[in-house]
C-alpha cells in the first residue's frame, strides 16, 4: 500500500485492522495458556515448575 502511495488514513486503518486482529490472537493464546500449562502447574507437586509458570505469565503481562 504504501508502495502504491496510498491515501495515509486507507494505510492506518489496514494497521488497525491487522493490530486488532493480533491482539484477538494473544488473547486466545494467553487463555490456552491460562487453562492448560497454569493449571497443570498449579494442581501438580511440582513447586519449581509452579514458580517457574506463574513468573512467566507476570512478566509477560509486565510487558503490556
Amino acid at each position: 500500500m504504501i508502495e502504491d502511495d496510498r491515501y495515509c488514513i486507507d494505510i492506518l486503518v489496514q494497521v488497525k485492522a491487522a493490530t486488532a486482529a493480533l491482539k484477538r490472537v494473544e488473547g486466545e493464546l494467553l487463555k490456552d495458556h491460562v487453562d492448560h500449562c497454569i493449571k497443570e502447574a498449579i494442581a501438580s507437586d511440582d513447586i519449581t515448575d509452579r514458580e517457574a509458570k506463574v513468573a512467566e505469565l507476570v512478566d509477560l503481562l509486565a510487558k503490556r
